[in-house]
């Protein structure tokens, strides 16, 4: 089974990935953590990224394709959960070529809805928790730098929303729900 979460950042995808590749045996494929394995792995594919990376410029969609290509070419578990990709409508038209060259489909596309104020709240109480227990917050946890990440989301990624609604493939699932609720709403779409 091949899933793609998708919601605004803080939205809880990441905590949804990882309970999906702990109970189903999914393999999550968030972008983020390909391009650093990339970047540090050696392959022909990794010395590009480390190019452009080290240039200070973002990784084209060409490579980030050519990097979950050779993920859908290695083992496949349980499947993949695309997290942190497609961005784009490009994005979404390439992961459906590179699906279809390789054999495989997109089962699911799940939308993460949130209420922008509830999430911003959401957001800074994390960070108040995490300095409270003697932790860090990520540098990007704060009202400001939430708003600029979300306004990002609406302009990039938001219009996938009505694509995938259009290949009829896309369920709305309450995102601020309990962990537990939304992992349970995240079951029901999955079967």
């Amino acid at each position: 089974m091949n899933i793609i979460l998708l919601g605004p950042p803080g939205a809880g995808k990441g905590t949804q990935a990882g309970r999906l590749v702990e109970k189903r045996d999914m393999i999550q494929l968030s972008t983020g953590d390909m391009l650093r394995a990339a970047k540090t792995s050696g392959t022909e594919m990794g010395k590009k990224v480390a190019e452009v990376m080290d240039r200070g410029e973002l990784v084209t969609d060409e490579i980030v394709i050519g990097l979950i290509r050779e993920q859908l070419e290695g083992d496949k578990k349980g499947g993949f959960i695309f997290d942190g990709f497609p961005r784009t409508l490009a994005q979404a038209d390439a992961l459906a070529d590179l699906l279809a060259e390789c054999g495989e489909t997109l089962d699911a596309v799940i939308e993460m809805q949130v209420d922008d104020e509830v999430l911003v709240h959401r957001i800074v109480n994390r960070a108040k928790e995490a300095v409270a227990n003697g932790g860090a917050a990520r540098a990007d946890d704060n009202a400001e730098s939430l708003k600029v990440r979300l306004m990002a989301y609406y302009k990039q990624t938001a219009p996938l929303i009505g694509y995938y609604h259009a290949k009829g493939n896309l369920t709305s699932i309450d995102g601020l729900a309990s962990m537990d609720e939304v992992e349970a709403s995240v079951a029901d779409v999955l079967g």
